[in-house]
Formats: C-alpha cells, sequence, structure tokens
C-alpha cells in the first residue's frame, strides 16, 4: 500500500443555479466529478487548481476561499475508493475571462464531458467526492462556518459497487 497521502484540489464553481462537473465512465461506472487534481512538485494549490481546472475544462477561474477538506482513509472505507489515502481541499471558485468550460482537445482517460448540472439534478447524479448536501447547503447559504472538514464516510452501497 502507498504511504504517501495524495493532495489535490477541487472547483466549486456555481453559475445559474447549476455546478460545473466533469463526467467520467469507468469500471466505477458513470460519476462526476469537480474541476481540479493533484498538487504536482513545486506547485500550490491555487496553482494547481487553475492547471487543472484549464486541463480538463478549457477554463480560467479565481480561485476563493476553500469549502471543504475531506479526507479519504482507505481501511476505514473497505478500500472501495483505492488503496491511497487522500486529502481534498474543495475551493470556491468563479469564471474569469470570456472563457467557456468545454471538453478538452485531450481529455483525463475516461473523461466523457464537462456538464454544468443543475442545483436541482445534483442528488440524482453520482459525484465524488460525497459533499453534495454540502455544496446544496452552501448554494443556499444555508452553510458559512468555513472550511468544513469530513473524513469520507463508509457507504455500504458504495463499498459494494467498488469491490
Amino acid at each position: 500500500m502507498d504511504t504517501q497521502i495524495r493532495v489535490s484540489t477541487k472547483a466549486l464553481i456555481l453559475r445559474d443555479n447549476a455546478i460545473l462537473l466533469v463526467e467520467y465512465d469507468d469500471e466505477s461506472g458513470l460519476h462526476y466529478n469537480m474541476p481540479g487534481g493533484g498538487v504536482e512538485p513545486d506547485e500550490t494549490l491555487e496553482e494547481t487548481l487553475k492547471r487543472e481546472v484549464q486541463e480538463e475544462t478549457c477554463a480560467e477561474v479565481e480561485v476563493g476561499q476553500p469549502l471543504i477538506i475531506t479526507e479519504y482513509e482507505p481501511k476505514r472505507n473497505a478500500f472501495w475508493g483505492g488503496t491511497r489515502h487522500s486529502l481534498t481541499v474543495i475551493f470556491e471558485c468563479r469564471l474569469t475571462g470570456d472563457t467557456e468550460p468545454q471538453m478538452p482537445q485531450k481529455p483525463d482517460p475516461n473523461q466523457t464531458a464537462v456538464k454544468w448540472i443543475p442545483l436541482v439534478d445534483l442528488e440524482k447524479v453520482e459525484l465524488l467526492p460525497h459533499v453534495t448536501d454540502h455544496i446544496l447547503a452552501h448554494a443556499n447559504k444555508q452553510e458559512n462556518h468555513y472550511p468544513i472538514y469530513l473524513c469520507e464516510p463508509i457507504n455500504p452501497d458504495k463499498v459494494q459497487k467498488y469491490l
């Protein structure tokens, strides 16, 4: 098992009551992620986020405050999300310039689309990490004590799906 903790960033981008998500279809099935990815050596969290959003959606963002920090610990989660311990920082972001999110010419493996998902439909999609309730609360201005720390809970449905 890898003993290094993977640090990554995600961009929470809201516009017109919708959230920008990247769609993936792989061995785990159809699911969505907020744009973002792993921190590389000599890179800040903000630099990582700007680079990853550009790579995955062809858009530029202004990075705001951290909203949610999630931790995934493999043993506590029956390894449903892999064997690597990870820490993800989700930042509030907004699109800048004249860029409009779109599918890149060279997408990530298994990336199938870049979509605006209406917030009213967010509970209907498989969003990873599992922060849908917190996103909706933030969008509805029901949570304002940031950042929120979440340790990815065991979800028996997910354990069966990913084993």
